[in-house]
């Protein structure tokens, strides 16, 4: 193993955004074992400190490859184009309008059936917006729009999470 490797080379997975989740999850496993400190307790503490590192590093790749949007973002930066999220704002027209009629709704909304109704909406607008992303990376090869939709689903999981923590405060 190197740890200079990508995830994905790390994985031995392609590096695109569609990927099989049950391969991950027994690949991850499988990594996890031969990295496993306790598995090299008779080289000595140099030996198992190496072996904490790349458990460490095995673990935060699965964390980034099982999330589809950490891994449509680390896909874009990897192929030069960064997210940056906290710098880059720009929106297009529709999605800001969009962005004000869900931020009404969800303004206006008193009841369960509202909330619900809010989510769905904004649930099937995120699966959407993965199914264009996954186009866009791996059969556009354009990051850089996977990028703009990266942006913009970050904005709807920001959202749906508002929409959940309203929901409770409205059974409590």
């Amino acid at each position: 193993m190197n740890l200079q490797s990508t995830d994905f080379e790390l994985f031995g997975i392609p590096a695109q955004f569609a990927l099989e989740r049950a391969a991950l999850d027994a690949r991850w496993k499988e990594l996890q074992r031969e990295a496993h400190p306790d598995r090299f307790a008779a080289q000595g503490a140099a030996a198992q400190r190496v072996a904490m590192q790349w458990s460490v590093r095995v673990n935060e790749a699965y964390q980034r490859l099982k999330d589809p949007l950490r891994r449509a973002s680390y896909l874009c930066e990897l192929n030069g184009v960064p997210i940056q999220a906290e710098n880059n704002t720009a929106m297009p027209g529709d999605f800001l309008m969009l962005q004000m009629q869900w931020r009404e709704a969800l303004d206006e909304a008193e009841s369960a059936e509202a909330f619900e109704e809010i989510a769905a909406t904004a649930s099937a607008y995120q699966g959407t917006t993965l199914s264009n992303i996954a186009q866009l990376i791996d059969s556009e090869k354009n990051f850089k729009a996977a990028a703009q939709q990266v942006r913009s689903l970050m904005f709807v999981e920001r959202f749906i999470q508002e929409v959940d923590a309203r929901m409770d405060r409205l059974e409590q």
